[in-house]
């Protein structure tokens, strides 16, 4: 796999004279710069001493050898592998899977499967969890499970993996339960280290300093990806080679910096809805994990002067949001920034067969050396970045050579690597998420956790 294959960022349609009034002036932009070339530098200072952590995941590769010893360990004896978690500790994981898996991939016999197939739960909706119980409980001997909780106190991992433990232990008896059981959680504390080294599951670590939604190129994420036959290492070499991009201290030829600073100018200037729209199924769920990514780290009270900051990150899909969402994005409200996520090369791209002839509207799709179904969507990309521009609607592209372990790296370093510098712009603390945790709080309450018998004051009439 060629290491210069990398991501290309175009901004060309955010200073168009064509959006008129909605361009980005070069002069803001410019205007910017020294303070983001200040926070760049400060970003490096802050890294050297140990801050910023997600970013060295990648080049110290924690625990990779246990994470392959445990998937060459399992592969061979497991049909399905399930994912217990939620948020951070099950969108990267399936981002990984959509990214670098056929879309038909579990319905695969075993023999055309890289691995097990993979179920990533990450809800309790009940009727959900009781059919993908129910399917791989047909043999729990060859299924394999990973609890992936830092803490152990997420009521919802809590409760999945205490549902599945018992089923596990009524099928197979406690012993071989305890064997098809993989805990990541964190080194040394919490409720599920206390369980963890009570039981004697085999376990995976949740590096310090690193929350959730920065953790798929740890443990967190790697296991379920080398369980399913991705490559691991050139998804941390993909990482590294965005790292030697996004570390350029020049605001100007640093691609993070570039999009933070194209959005924090727009959401300044009326535009605080972030559209990430990717041109391929591969890419959907990346976009589902971004936006977790964005929401979390960004909405915040700005402890400076109280203010509610942030953008609002929307996720849609092309072409199929073609028919469902631009009606909105062209005609709605102009408050949106437009991100478009585009493949120039495709794994295959069949070619769309010529008949009907005489009839127009079918024999042009497959008249030339453009008509595949690739060619078709990437045409489809470029008519809606023109029609947003005909609207006067920003937009800027994240270009693929090719979807890969290589590129996926890059993609998930580049988008991480852009939060800490738009926290500073904000004046806010990218890494914390204090307004999750009244929501635990109160389930807590709900479900009757002894300590928590009286509702918190913030809910309480005044």
């Amino acid at each position: 796999m060629a290491v210069d294959m990398m991501l290309e960022l175009d901004t060309r349609y955010v200073a168009d004279g064509r959006l008129g009034g909605h361009a980005l002036p070069e002069a803001d932009v410019k205007a910017l710069q020294p303070k983001v070339a200040s926070i760049l530098a400060e970003i490096a200072a802050e890294r050297k001493a140990g801050r910023h952590r997600f970013r060295e995941l990648p080049h110290e590769r924690p625990q990779l050898a246990e994470i392959r010893g445990i998937a060459d360990d399992y592969r061979g004896s497991t049909d399905n592998l399930v994912v217990l978690g939620i948020g951070g500790s099950a969108l990267g994981n399936i981002a990984l899977q959509t990214a670098l898996n056929p879309s038909t991939y579990n319905l695969l016999p075993a023999n055309e499967r890289r691995g097990p197939r993979l179920f990533v739960l990450d809800n309790v909706d009940p009727v959900h969890c009781e059919a993908v119980l129910s399917f791989v409980g047909r043999n729990w001997s060859r299924t394999l499970v990973n609890v992936i909780s830092k803490s152990g106190e997420t009521a919802e991992t809590s409760a999945q993996f205490l549902l599945v433990r018992d089923r596990m232990i009524r099928a197979l008896g406690e012993k071989k339960a305890r064997e098809r059981m993989v805990v990541t959680t964190d080194a040394a504390k919490g409720t599920m280290r206390k369980i963890v080294d009570q039981e004697g599951y085999r376990s995976l670590i949740v590096p310090d300093g690193v929350g959730g939604r920065f953790s798929v190129l740890s443990a967190v994420g790697l296991l379920s990806a080398a369980m399913c036959g991705i490559d691991i290492e050139a998804l941390l070499d993909g990482a590294v080679a965005m790292d030697k991009v996004v570390s350029d201290a020049d605001p100007a030829a640093n691609p993070a910096a570039r999009i933070g600073t194209i959005h924090y100018l727009y959401e300044q200037r009326g535009k605080p809805m972030h559209v990430m729209m990717p041109y391929s199924q591969q890419l959907k769920d990346l976009a589902d994990w971004y936006r977790q990514l964005y929401a979390e780290s960004l909405g915040k009270i700005r402890p400076s002067d109280g203010a509610n900051v942030g953008p609002t990150p929307i996720k849609a899909l092309g072409a199929t949001d073609q028919h469902s969402q631009v009606q909105l994005y062209r005609e709605g409200p102009n408050d949106k920034v437009f991100t478009l996520l585009e493949v120039e090369a495709f794994d295959c791209d069949p070619k769309i067969p010529q008949a009907f002839e005489g009839i127009e509207a079918m024999q042009y799709l497959g008249r030339s050396s453009r008509g595949t179904l690739g060619k078709l969507l990437n045409a489809e990309k470029a008519a809606t970045e023109l029609a947003l521009l005909a609207s006067r609607r920003p937009s800027i592209t994240v270009r693929f050579p090719r979807v890969n372990e290589h590129t996926v790296g890059q993609f998930i370093y580049l988008y991480e690597s852009m939060i800490p510098i738009m926290g500073k712009l904000y004046g806010i603390d990218p890494y914390d998420q204090p307004a999750v945790e009244l929501g635990k709080v109160l389930t807590f309450h709900f479900m009757g956790r002894k300590g928590y018998e009286e509702p918190p004051k913030e809910i309480q009439p005044k």
